[in-house]
């Protein structure tokens, strides 16, 4: 008889439990496109999405690199914009400023020009694939369940960074004009 039609000697399903509140991980973060362009915003190549409320946003997904929990997915918006007022746009630049800063190597309190460069991007597709530390956490869906989340990019100086494996030493950063060897850091060339 065809697999597909007797599963009677299927494995079973996996199931997998919240990765636990605070967990350190390194992960990979890639964009799904949601064909919502504002080139006035720098919001180009179809990145972003508009939510029914008007809310527009990055939908991403993060696959965890290493350790324990490697190749588990988790999945978070990067907020953009709100009608409501500038809260949502604001946590998402906080958040993708640490993303770069952890992404790239450097310590938020960091002002120094190669810093500073290394806080630009050309675009929304400079943060499609980038790799960096994140604090893992945990929130309710729809459904009332617990879902995990990434809300906080964990940069060098900041307590647990050590804790996610290769993150001790920083990462190449990507290459954007921003970024070049010029403006980096000894450790980073």
């Amino acid at each position: 008889m065809s697999v597909w039609k007797d599963f009677g000697n299927a494995e079973d399903q996996q199931t997998f439990d919240i990765i636990p509140k605070g967990t350190i991980a390194r992960v990979r973060m890639t964009i799904k496109p949601g064909g919502y362009d504002d080139p006035a915003q720098g919001w180009t190549g179809g990145y972003a999405t508009q939510g029914d409320t008007g809310a527009i946003y990055l939908n991403c997904e993060f696959v965890v690199l290493e350790g324990q929990y490697a190749r588990r997915k988790v999945w978070s918006l990067i907020g953009l914009h709100s009608p409501k007022g500038p809260t949502y746009a604001n946590m998402g630049r906080s958040f993708v400023k640490g993303i770069l800063n952890s992404a790239r190597g450097f310590s938020a309190k960091d002002e120094s020009p190669q810093a500073q460069a290394a806080r630009r991007i050309d675009g929304l597709r400079d943060l499609d694939g980038i790799e960096f530390v994140a604090r893992i956490d945990v929130e309710k869906n729809q459904n009332g369940d617990d879902k995990n989340v990434i809300k906080t990019a964990v940069t060098k100086d900041q307590k647990g960074a050590d804790k996610a494996g290769s993150s001790a030493t920083p990462p190449a950063p990507t290459s954007t004009p921003a970024a070049t060897a010029a403006n980096l850091p000894s450790w980073a060339r």
